[in-house]
């Protein structure tokens, strides 16, 4: 691991960045799915919703929903008879997922305080790995995708879905300057955290390019590694098989 790296526009040691991640959600833990509608004019259910569509979970199989928080991913999958293991770094964002759960009598849901780059599953556990819009505020990436890689099972499923910068002409700049700008302020607004959503905007700025991220996939040893963009490369699907 780096010895130095960025927590949005700012340089940092790897332990800072994942403690000031973690008081990130902690922070906005229960405002999280509001703050996504509005980011996102709602659109984020129609992206999880083909996401999950593209997972394809089958009735009875194990996931693991990295960075599951709140349970969005995790709920759609459920339904199909999946047995979910929603796993996240910050418990915050766990009790909002389990008190959601409890509140739509789910089944196939369990829930785990979990590092994405040391997982305390055994090898070979998993018949996929999914991790939506999360992957971004790891620490370490490339020791995040092996740990994924060693839990799955042969022939497993690794699917991700994260914002990156768009390279549709213009529509770059705008949403950057949008987000900049408003983003923040509804942080200030509805979650009174301008701070946190500062940071976010950041985030997703500093996200590798969709083949520079699928590169990375396949150095983790998956195979047939893939990107589809949506709305215009700003979110982008990578999936990928283990060998």
């Amino acid at each position: 691991m780096e010895s130095e790296v960025n927590f949005g526009d700012e340089i940092v040691t790897p332990e800072e960045k994942t403690r000031r991640v973690g008081a990130v959600f902690s922070s906005v833990a229960r405002r999280y799915d509001l703050m996504n509608d509005l980011m996102s004019a709602g659109m984020h259910r129609l992206w999880k919703d083909r996401f999950v569509a593209r997972v394809k979970p089958r009735p009875g199989e194990t996931i693991l929903d990295m960075a599951g928080g709140t349970g969005d991913v995790a709920f759609r999958m459920a339904r199909r008879g999946a047995h979910v293991t929603v796993a996240d770094i910050n418990s915050d964002m766990l009790d909002v997922g389990r008190e959601r759960a409890a509140s739509r009598s789910l089944q196939y849901l369990s829930w785990k305080v979990e590092n994405a780059e040391t997982l305390s599953f055994p090898h070979s556990m998993f018949d996929a790995y999914t991790v939506v819009f999360g992957i971004r505020n790891v620490t370490d990436i490339p020791s995040a995708l092996a740990e994924a890689h060693r839990v799955l099972k042969r022939g497993g499923r690794f699917f991700c879905m994260e914002f990156s910068s768009s390279d549709w002409p213009g529509f770059s700049t705008l949403y950057d300057r949008w987000a900049s700008r408003v983003i923040p302020r509804l942080g200030k607004a509805i979650a009174d955290d301008e701070a946190s959503y500062r940071y976010l905007i950041e985030s997703i700025r500093r996200f590798p390019r969709p083949a520079a991220f699928r590169a990375m996939v396949a150095d983790a040893c998956f195979v047939r590694a893939a990107a589809e963009p949506m709305l215009g490369g700003l979110v982008t699907i990578h999936s990928g098989w283990k060998i």
